[in-house]
């Protein structure tokens, strides 16, 4: 055990969240201890209280109460398990484009990003496999939830994870998301502009639309197509980036949830012929490049279960639109 420290962040450990970087240096530290030490104040970045979800910069100060050390840590813990060769084949065919910097997956529906409690398979888990010609694996710079499928970046460095962090903050990165919903909004495009806030539920968290405590979000979106009044195909394009945003935004505030999303839409969310899985897609990401080039724009197909989706009610589900040109030409 060492006594208290105060550790400064080091450039190669990039721009991170809190929790990840104790979750590297001290893989002992168990999350629900983590949390008690940042409730009462035993952990603080540059004097300051923090939470979980703090985010880190290279410079930054973190106390350290006494903890077991990274040699302590690494003789307690579990040796992980080695990767299964059938996840590394398909972490592999999941990138759709790579660069020196840079790796972005088309992560399937239904895995994970991290790990957490009885999540033992995650994306995270898997980077050793996309190494390639790196001297390290890639590091995670944003997360999707679980069910939802589509482009997700990776930084190949620490410096690449510093930009690509900062761009995400400034919203400078643009993300374009597809979704089946149920019903036609009405207008058919637009902006939703509502608060949310989580809340602890007897099914677990979950966002709610509130003006008490809540966090400003904000969602355009527009009509692509649509099956006669009963299910509607939107580009979604969220100017902020809070916690299921989209699905409770659609659902809550909109009255049009994500076809398969039960948690925000109840049975309403399951129109009969549909497979009962969430049907909302990271489509596309337009990355700013430097010295005015056009932004590398990553677009990722659709998974199968949304493919059969469209397929059945009629729609393209490879249109050559720039869909992100619809919110351009949007008043």
């Amino acid at each position: 055990m060492s006594g208290v420290a105060t550790l400064e962040i080091a450039p190669e450990d990039g721009a991170q969240r809190l929790d990840r970087w104790f979750r590297r240096h001290y893989p002992a530290l168990g999350h629900g201890r983590l949390e008690k030490l940042l409730r009462t104040g035993q952990i603080r970045v540059n004097g300051k209280r923090a939470r979980a979800g703090t985010r880190l910069e290279p410079g930054d100060r973190v106390r350290v109460p006494p903890l077991p050390d990274a040699g302590e840590a690494r003789a307690q813990r579990r040796p992980a398990p080695p990767l299964a060769d059938a996840d590394a084949e398909m972490v592999r065919e999941a990138v759709i484009y790579r660069d020196g910097d840079i790796i972005a997956l088309n992560k399937p529906p239904g895995l994970p990003v991290q790990g957490g409690s009885h999540v033992a398979r995650h994306l995270d888990g898997m980077l050793a496999a996309l190494r390639f010609d790196a001297a390290e694996a890639p590091r995670l710079v944003h997360r999707l939830d679980r069910d939802t499928s589509g482009v997700l970046l990776l930084a190949r460095h620490g410096a690449a994870a510093r930009e690509l962090t900062a761009l995400f903050r400034t919203r400078e990165l643009q993300k374009l998301y597809w979704a089946l919903v149920v019903g036609v909004p009405k207008p058919v495009q637009g902006r939703i502009d509502a608060p949310l806030a989580k809340r602890q539920s007897g099914a677990g968290e979950r966002v709610v639309a509130t003006a008490e405590g809540g966090q400003r979000a904000i969602t355009d979106y527009t009509l692509i197509e649509a099956a006669g009044r009963r299910l509607s195909w939107l580009a979604l394009m969220p100017r902020t980036g809070r916690t299921h945003q989209l699905r409770a935004h659609t659902a809550s505030v909109f009255g049009h949830p994500v076809v398969g999303d039960g948690k925000y839409g109840g049975e309403a969310a399951f129109p009969a012929g549909f497979e009962p899985r969430l049907h909302l897609h990271a489509r596309a990401l337009a990355l700013p490049r430097p010295g005015g080039k056009r932004p590398l724009v990553l677009t990722a197909p659709l998974p199968p279960h949304m493919t059969a989706a469209w397929r059945f009610l009629g729609f393209d589900p490879e249109p050559a639109e720039d869909h992100f040109a619809l919110f351009e030409a949007a008043p």
